[in-house]
């Protein structure tokens, strides 16, 4: 996944993030593979673009932790897909997580808008 700040220039984000996004957009609901990256997308005013094999990697990486499962269904264009929805141990994650990156997000900004002793 990638933060974009101009067409031209996106950052990476560090590791764990997309898997935080992941479980915060299935509160919403299940949702297939492209849904979860368009509503990431829409979310973050289109900032973070998730591409498809990094999305898939942590879908997979987050099934096989039991924070999520996926079954098979039909997608609004009748295409066949997989659809994941958060599981009671998703979350729990996603409860740990988000306070975790709330303290990292604090503390980011008491450093980067702090003035020098």
């Amino acid at each position: 996944m990638t933060t974009q700040k101009n067409s031209d220039d996106r950052i990476a984000l560090l590791q764990g993030t997309l898997d935080l996004l992941i479980l915060k957009t299935l509160v919403l609901g299940p949702r297939h593979g492209q849904g979860i990256a368009r509503q990431i997308r829409r979310q973050s005013e289109e900032v973070f673009f998730v591409d498809h094999g990094s999305l898939y990697l942590a879908l997979q990486r987050l099934e096989d932790r039991k924070w999520i499962a996926a079954k098979w269904g039909v997608s609004e264009n009748n295409r066949k897909a997989r659809f994941y929805s958060l599981t009671a141990r998703g979350r729990g994650q996603l409860t740990e997580k988000t306070g975790e990156w709330q303290r990292l997000s604090r503390a980011m900004g008491l450093i980067l808008g702090g003035e020098e002793a």
